[in-house]
């Protein structure tokens, strides 16, 4: 009797018909991905070092007077050009990685486009070192062109986020963590392309004046890093 106990609780047990077995189980989201895609997370750490990156070299325009050059004070005043660049592209940076981070925070994973619109928008930030300094460096030259890149740098900024906002609002809606009716995608992204206006018209006075052009792109700047132009309402 005992040999027949000891077979009988090896022996299967039946599964009842319809019940639920570990292979039919639905597996969770990051089960379903394909093995090596990209995640959210990657996509948004890698962003943030270059977005450091980025905002870390800015400061490397602004030098120390050599000593003896004269009095540090004139010498240090002199230097207003590098500070005042340095500042608004300091907050312009800081504003994108804010909207940055919202955009991502919307998605629940990433196709390849989102990750190549990433790609190209980091690009535009990884140029703004250089277009900084060749605008503070020939500010008070009164040239031009510098003023035409620096304003021209912002904007091509500003167009490719809204261009990355559009391939994920209406091209691969399906990737949003939440879903988002019309009325309120349109709204995102229109909002998006009303921050180009100002860059456009900065990049287009600097054919008149730099001046006017560090002018509007610094006013842009303190504009969106004020709270009430945050879009708390949108998911």
């Amino acid at each position: 009797m005992a040999n027949t106990r000891a077979g009988g609780e090896n022996r299967p047990r039946p599964q009842t018909p319809g019940a639920a077995t570990p292979s039919s189980l639905p597996a969770p989201e990051a089960d379903r991905r394909p093995r090596g895609s990209m995640t959210t997370g990657r996509l948004e750490a890698f962003s943030d070092g270059v977005f450091a990156i980025a905002i870390t070299l800015l400061v490397l325009d602004i030098h120390v007077p050599v000593p003896g050059s004269g009095d540090l004070a004139h010498e240090l005043a002199v230097r207003w050009p590098s500070y005042a660049a340095y500042a608004i592209s300091f907050m312009t940076i800081g504003v994108i990685w804010i909207n940055h981070h919202i955009a991502i925070q919307r998605l629940g994973r990433v196709d390849h486009g989102v990750v190549v619109w990433n790609l190209l928008l980091l690009m535009t930030v990884g140029i703004l070192p250089f277009t900084t300094s060749l605008m503070a460096t020939y500010l008070r030259e009164g040239e031009h062109l510098a003023a035409i890149v620096y304003g021209g740098s912002f904007l091509l900024m500003s167009l490719v986020f809204a261009a990355t906002n559009r391939h994920i609002l209406f091209a691969r809606p399906d990737l949003l963590r939440v879903d988002l009716d019309g009325t309120s995608r349109r709204r995102i992204l229109l909002r998006g392309l009303s921050g180009s206006l100002p860059y456009l018209l900065a990049t287009a006075l600097g054919l008149i004046s730099p001046y006017a052009t560090l002018l509007v792109c610094g006013a842009t700047a303190v504009f969106y890093a004020l709270p009430s132009a945050r879009a708390d309402d949108d998911p």
